[in-house]
């Protein structure tokens, strides 16, 4: 074991020390209080609890994960049988077939079951997150695993880690649902789920950790990291425990291990971050043409999955046909290599030997090879997830990230530009980071999972640079991710200040209301009589019902004022003639950020607030003042 080993090996077994410790303190804690029948209670009371909630949810998140992982591997050897000739049949035709029948199974639970399930998984989890204060149905995890190893296993060209993040997040949101946890607690349960989810899949536990904070809730305040360090760190222990082993997904080659960053090379690495963020924009481009395309094309939902697959399956034997044209052997002609995640594919780019040979003959077919699988990649991806399949897309743009950076490795050194001890492999090591970081607008989390899939700590200094440009490049072309800009166009209001992250954390129902009038106001009634019970009750906006008294709108106050300055014409007029049917209601379990948008639309002062239990009937009047005053409370509160 070398020193670097033995000290990331030391500091996880710090942070178990620490974390089990305060467990043990938390669990003694709460067994001298309170017997179980308040264990909800003492845990909505007690953040230290957090803690321990997290270690279990980290722990059933990683054997969920070990779990879907195992699965996925049986159906992947099921799968390969149809293409190595154990089942009769040309193999072309399996390519074609094997994917149609997955991706479709995969579309038919979907329809049926969950559409949420549909697509990438993170975008709706952090609509979840913003809309419905992380409250996520138990069923979206069931139908996502399923769908997902259909997909992924038949063929789809789709990551595993937006299923795994879907999963621990419903496994957060299962147990914060149970304990009847209040929005910001319910939050922070599902990024426990999703960054255990992380830590597992990738064996990834720092950049779990980053992925929820500076992704998903974007939120890095003590109190949410605490429960969401231990939670990746449990899921982490978990897996390594049950699989006997803690390596690196991708190991790096021997060769690179001692590579070292040049000064001289930093135009080289400029011009990497460079084109990885073009590639990075092309992608989420692409991704979201094709959505596009599918939501308008006229056929049933259900046949939408069989169109995707079958184009996938003409793009996997065209690139397997044009390998064998370059004479290109080894990992890359194993399977189509736009299938499935891409690992082995990923692999074979990192391998310096790859590369080898003579410079006339190798390297100008290394330089098309890799274009295409740009390309390739990024169209089976897209094609894969718009037209109904189910995966992530955090795995595809590692792939894109190494094609392009052996691209521009193998070019650098085509034109004898690429220094001495360097390889092709080492650009492509840097890319894989680039491009994840300009997708989803996470320098931190790409340059933290590099660290931990490679355990290289010799290319930090190149990855960090490299990200960094990958990622201003794509802000400066897009400002959304590949995961935001599904939002933004959805409608979801979108933020990156920790102000907007607050708001989304305070319920509507813990703002001070203003009661109802006993008396109801029908539209049938003369407008005197708002006047009188505004006397009698200083109510400054009032809420208009039917004669069932359900909401039909609200006369405001300001509307009143001017039809005071006609004081003559008072006793004619009707509630009819003011009310107003346009302002938008509050239901309790919004957050203040959505509250506050239907503020800034509309210039009122208070908006109507309606009984969860009866959705048409008026519970109270919430004001703009109210929940600026609840706002600044909670900035004072925040840790």
């Amino acid at each position: 074991m070398n020193a670097r080993s033995f000290l990331f090996g030391r500091s996880i077994s710090r942070i178990m020390a620490i974390a089990l410790g305060r467990v043990i303190r938390s669990s003694t804690l709460m067994s001298r209080i309170a017997p179980l029948k308040n264990l909800t209670r003492i845990l909505a009371e007690q953040d230290t609890a957090l803690i321990g909630m997290g270690a279990i949810i980290g722990t059933l998140t990683g054997l969920g994960a070990l779990g879907f992982a195992a699965v996925l591997h049986e159906f992947e050897n099921l799968v390969a049988m149809f293409y190595d000739g154990t089942v009769a049949g040309p193999a072309w035709v399996w390519l074609i077939i094997v994917p149609m029948v997955g991706m479709f199974v995969s579309g038919v639970l979907i329809y049926l079951f969950a559409a949420e399930a549909k697509g990438h998984g993170v975008p709706q989890v952090m609509a979840a997150i913003i809309q419905k204060g992380g409250i996520i149905p138990l069923r979206i995890g069931a139908v996502k695993v399923v769908a997902s190893i259909l997909t992924v296993g038949s063929g789809g060209s789709a990551g595993t880690e937006g299923p795994i993040v879907q999963i621990g997040s419903v496994i957060g949101s299962f147990v914060g649902q149970k304990l009847r946890m209040d929005r910001q607690k319910m939050m922070t349960f599902v990024g426990c789920g999703a960054a255990a989810g992380i830590s597992s899949i990738f064996n990834a536990p720092i950049a779990g950790v980053f992925f929820v904070l500076e992704i998903l809730l974007r939120d890095f305040s003590i109190r949410t990291f605490t429960p969401i360090v231990v939670s990746s760190v449990f899921s982490a222990v978990t897996t390594q425990s049950i699989l006997g082993k803690n390596e690196a997904i991708f190991p790096i080659d021997r060769a690179l291990e001692h590579t070292k960053f040049a000064v001289i090379e930093l135009p080289s690495f400029l011009l990497l971050g460079a084109v990885c963020g073009l590639v990075a924009v092309g992608f989420s481009r692409v991704l979201h043409a094709f959505e596009d395309f599918y939501e308008r094309l006229p056929i049933h939902a259900l046949l939408k999955p069989i169109t995707g697959a079958l184009a996938i399956g003409i793009l996997g034997i065209s690139f397997l046909e044009i390998t064998k044209a370059y004479g290109a052997s080894g990992e890359l002609t194993y399977h189509p290599a736009v299938y499935g995640n891409g690992y082995h594919t990923i692999r074979a780019l990192l391998d310096t030997t790859t590369y080898t040979g003579s410079a006339d003959a190798v390297l100008p077919a290394a330089i098309s090879l890799m274009a295409l699988l740009v390309v390739f990649k990024c169209v089976a991806t897209s094609l894969t997830l718009s037209s109904g399949g189910s995966g992530g897309v955090f795995a595809p743009s590692l792939f894109l990230g190494a094609a392009t950076g052996a691209l521009i490795g193998a070019g650098l050194d085509q034109l004898g530009l690429l220094t001495a001890g360097s390889s092709p492999a080492s650009y492509a090591l840097v890319g894989m980071a680039a491009v994840v970081s300009a997708t989803t607008h996470g320098p931190l989390t790409a340059i933290l999972i590099l660290f931990e899939i490679t355990r290289n700590y010799y290319v930090v200094l190149p990855i960090m640079f490299a990200a960094v440009v990958a990622t201003v490049v794509s802000q400066l072309i897009d400002r959304d991710s590949i995961y935001t800009a599904k939002l933004r166009r959805a409608g979801v209001l979108l933020g990156s200040s920790r102000d907007l992250v607050l708001l989304r954390q305070i319920p509507v129902s813990s703002v001070p209301r203003t009661p109802l009038p006993p008396e109801p106001v029908y539209a049938s009634d003369p407008l005197s009589k708002l006047i009188t019970i505004h006397a009698r009750y200083s109510v400054p906006d009032f809420v208009v019902v039917d004669q069932t008294d359900k909401y039909i709108g609200m006369v405001t106050g300001a509307d009143i004022r001017t039809a005071l300055i006609d004081r003559e014409a008072i006793p004619l007029l009707l509630v009819a003639e003011l009310v107003r049917s346009d302002l938008p209601t509050v239901v309790v379990n919004e957050s203040l950020d959505t509250v506050l948008d239907k503020f800034a639309e509309h210039d009122v002062a208070s908006l109507c607030l309606l009984d969860p239990a009866a959705p048409d009937r008026p519970l109270a009047l919430i004001s703009r003042t109210s929940v600026m005053k609840r706002y600044q409370a909670a900035l004072e509160e925040r840790v």
